[in-house]
């Protein structure tokens, strides 16, 4: 009954995001990848928006279901009937009358599963595209039958792609540029290696001293296009997966000739997503690094090494959940990440059960036992913080959407007053999950 009711919710709202597209036709910026699409669409968001009247998808509403929600500009009803009824007369709404109508979609697109973005480029047909990155092993690769298949359904946004359109592409990986030789519509690239159209130097962590103990507090780079090159500060934030949405953002920018100055200015105006390397104040003088929303292991990988360059006065802990639809490859993608977590971490916390992989990764290549102690939830996880924790520490939190991370963050940040303000999953639908 549940399939049934979708089926019919996506058909009509598909059908009146197709006449809303006609009748207002505004210009479409599509992004895709496996990694960071949801930082890269608010990061070209905050550029565009600086000089056009634009709209976002919600979080990450990257689905049949949440593109053509984003283009109706309504909610997630979720199960309440009512709240469908109401974002169908919206739909109506926007069709038989004049609405004031963004100039710019921003929509992420994502594939769950096979055929999801080749369904969805059979009535949409984006001026930008933007394709972030592929891990090795991407996440949802357990619903194709390999990486190259995933990626080929990828491909389908960029076949869609108008051809006075512009492809923006991460310079920095392999497969991502493979798109490239295909592309009938001009091509920029952005990234943190030499030979991007948009690309990034001088990258350091800015830190600060709290009670006379130093913890980071942002990002500081700069921004080298064709010659000229400009400052960008990022606060509360770190990693390289912040920056390369921010050069995505500024190719974006360029494609549509706004002006670099001007782009860079925004900028100072981007606030990126909650629960990806978030920096939160934790009890006792803490830092926390809130990498909750999701994980792949690219996006593991690189959140471990992040903590483990970074130079503080305190002890380094590592929070890990589960990383789920790995498929095959979750047995060696999790022992692989506790095998990294050895040569940097004081105190090692598995989360879940394929976590006890990750622990005898971590085991095998020399941890001492003493520093690893795994709990069965988020929850458990984050009462031993409370008690384990000291002035100085800084904590990286880290784990799929299922393994609900954010409660083990909520227990231990200083201020959970603010968790609606910080943390992912506040709304009242996950709530009750």
């Amino acid at each position: 009954m549940k399939n049934l009711f979708k089926k019919i919710i996506v058909f009509k709202i598909t059908l009146l995001a197709k006449v809303v597209l006609a009748k207002y036709k505004p210009k479409i910026v599509a992004v895709t990848g496996s990694v960071g699409k949801t930082s890269t669409k608010d990061a070209i968001y905050t550029v565009l928006s600086s000089e056009f009247f634009v709209r976002k998808s919600e979080k990450s509403f990257n689905s049949d279901i949440g593109v053509p929600l984003t283009i109706l500009g309504c909610h997630n009803g979720w199960s309440n009937p009512f709240l469908w009824a109401r974002n169908i007369l919206r739909g109506v709404e926007l069709v038989l009358f004049k609405n004031t109508y963004p100039q710019w979609l921003v929509l992420e697109v994502g594939a769950d599963y096979p055929g999801d973005i080749k369904n969805i480029t059979k009535w949409l047909f984006p001026d930008v595209v933007v394709v972030t990155r592929f891990g090795e092993v991407p996440v949802h690769v357990e619903n194709f039958k390999s990486r190259a298949e995933l990626i080929a359904e990828k491909g389908y946004l960029v076949h869609a792609l108008k051809k006075e359109g512009a492809l923006i592409l991460n310079h920095d990986d392999h497969d991502t540029m493979k798109f490239k030789e295909k592309a009938k519509a001009k091509c920029l690239t952005f990234g943190m290696n030499i030979g991007a159209d948009v690309v990034s130097s001088n990258v350091s962590v800015v830190y600060d001293k709290n009670d006379e103990k130093e913890f980071p507090k942002g990002l500081n780079f700069k921004i080298n296009v064709h010659g000229n090159c400009l400052p960008v500060i990022l606060d509360h934030v770190l990693g390289e997966q912040h920056i390369l949405p921010v050069l995505a953002g500024v190719a974006v920018g360029i494609s549509q000739q706004m002006n670099l100055v001007k782009i860079t200015e925004a900028l100072d105006t981007h606030i990126p997503p909650r629960g990806r390397m978030n920096l939160i104040s934790g009890i006792k003088n803490t830092v926390l690094i809130d990498d909750t929303y999701n994980a792949s292991p690219v996006a593991t990988s690189q959140a471990l090494e992040t903590l483990k360059n970074l130079h503080i006065s305190g002890r380094k802990m590592v929070v890990l959940g589960d990383m789920l639809e790995l498929g095959k490859f979750s047995a060696e993608e999790h022992k692989k990440v506790g095998v990294q977590a050895v040569s940097f971490a004081d105190i090692f916390v598995p989360v879940g059960l394929r976590m006890q992989g990750a622990k005898e990764g971590a085991l095998s290549a020399g941890m001492d036992p003493q520093k690893i102690f795994e709990f069965e939830d988020s929850e458990c996880a984050g009462q031993f913080l409370q008690q384990q924790i000291q002035s100085g520490d800084v904590v990286l939190i880290k784990g799929s959407q299922g393994m609900r991370m954010e409660r083990a963050v909520l227990e231990v940040m200083a201020h959970p007053e603010q968790r609606e303000a910080l943390l992912v999953r506040q709304e009242p639908e996950w709530q009750k999950r």
